[in-house]
């Protein structure tokens, strides 16, 4: 645990020149790069190839977020501008609630140029389908670097229609462009359905639907599970050592018949992005929890350290029974919690055996996971896709893993 905690975050940098990250997706997306790792073995394709690469009857798990129109832009009467940026709901704290609120609701949310905006209410005024709409925001509290924000709007529409039509869609600050039309579509999963993220899980965003379909008829299972994406994904490891960092919080859903599926399938778990390794990584350390103790289902999480500070005595099946024993007794239909796991080299993954993934940034903790993941060889990788002209971060090209 001492030696975990005490990475280095400079031993995991590399040097990443402006023009290779791509400031716009590709006119098709599975067009893209494709780089496939296996055993320590590189190769370069495109990713509508990927199928080609998958082991027999794989299990592909996507995370079927959808990025929100989080970015609400107010004026105050003396013209300033204030950016209210919606992180998480707060009251009601479920997402699904939450956007289908009338009249009401706290956010925890990010603040631009909060030192402008004392505790006058801002109003937004706007219309939906010719109908006048006034949405007010009112601080509510202060929360670290975040504030509690109030919305209030006319009656009529639910904050799901109210978000979508006056915020604008955030894309990675590291673009260093405005949010186009576009990017309305692009910077969406095809499949993505569950309203929530303020980024996307950008490894889905190389398929299409044909894609989908042809892995279908290969008998690739494809499967859901929800992680909505924080802001906290851009955030920069700043400290030293990863011990000074602290992960950022996200809620995840998994229905209750995935995990009766993983509790008994014998298919090669293909993690689609790190929210979905990230979530499924999760589970076991929940069922662990579950082993010995009762739990109200308010109070499922899994911090940052736990995966270093307690040991694996339970198998991955028994881990999920655990979970499905909970959700019978109480009579839930999917499990739902919050996880800050961090996923460092030394880890040891209980569940996935493969990942889709994009290059991440410098220094970052998901540069970390692939770390954890392939070991030293993310910097064989690395060097493989500057040399060969890949594309980086989330509009770029694509990497699969295969242990």
């Amino acid at each position: 645990m001492t030696d975990i905690r005490n990475i280095r975050i400079s031993e995991f940098t590399y040097d990443l020149p402006d023009e290779r990250i791509a400031k716009y997706p590709l006119p098709e997306r599975d067009h893209s790069n494709l780089l496939v790792w296996e055993k320590g073995n590189i190769k370069k394709d495109l990713f509508k190839n990927i199928s080609d690469y998958l082991p027999t009857d794989s299990m592909l798990v996507f995370n079927n977020t959808r990025v929100i129109h989080a970015r609400l832009f107010f004026r105050k009467e003396t013209g300033a501008r204030i950016e209210v940026f919606c992180l998480e709901p707060v009251l009601p704290s479920d997402y699904q609630i939450a956007f289908q609120q009338y009249e009401k609701a706290i956010w925890k949310c990010m603040v631009g140029n909060a030192k402008k905006w004392k505790d006058e209410i801002l109003v937004l005024k706007f219309q939906i389908n010719g109908n006048s709409v006034e949405l007010k925001a009112e601080k509510a509290d202060n929360e670290n670097n975040s504030f509690l924000i109030e919305f209030s709007w006319t009656s009529g529409f639910t904050f799901a229609e109210i978000i979508e039509k006056a915020g604008v869609l955030p894309i990675p600050p590291y673009l260093h462009r405005k949010t186009e039309p576009a990017d309305e579509e692009a910077y969406q999963t095809v499949y993505a359905k569950a309203d929530g993220s303020v980024a996307a899980p950008t490894a889905g965003l190389h398929f299409t639907e044909k894609l989908l379909a042809t892995l279908s008829k290969k008998n690739t299972a494809l499967r859901d599970i929800t992680l909505h994406v924080g802001a906290g994904t851009f955030q920069p490891v700043k400290s030293e050592t990863i011990d000074g960092h602290t992960m950022h919080n996200e809620t995840v859903v998994v229905p209750k018949q995935f995990i009766e599926e993983l509790a008994s399938t014998s298919r090669k778990i293909i993690a689609v992005g790190t929210t979905s390794v990230r979530s499924l990584e999760s589970l076991y350390w929940l069922g662990l929890k579950l082993n010995d103790q009762e739990i109200s289902p308010e109070n499922l999480d899994i911090q940052q350290w736990e995966p270093y500070e307690n040991e694996a005595t339970i198998d991955v099946p028994k881990a999920l029974h655990n979970i499905i024993d909970f959700l019978n007794r109480h009579k839930l239909e999917s499990f739902r919690f919050s996880t800050r796991i961090i996923i460092l080299p030394g880890y040891k993954f209980k569940l996935i055996e493969g990942m889709v993934t994009n290059f991440h940034q410098p220094q970052s903790t998901l540069l970390l996971l692939i770390g954890a993941f392939i070991g030293n060889d993310w910097k064989k990788v690395y060097d493989f896709a500057l040399r060969n002209n890949f594309r980086f971060l989330s509009y770029g090209d694509s990497n699969l893993y295969l242990k």
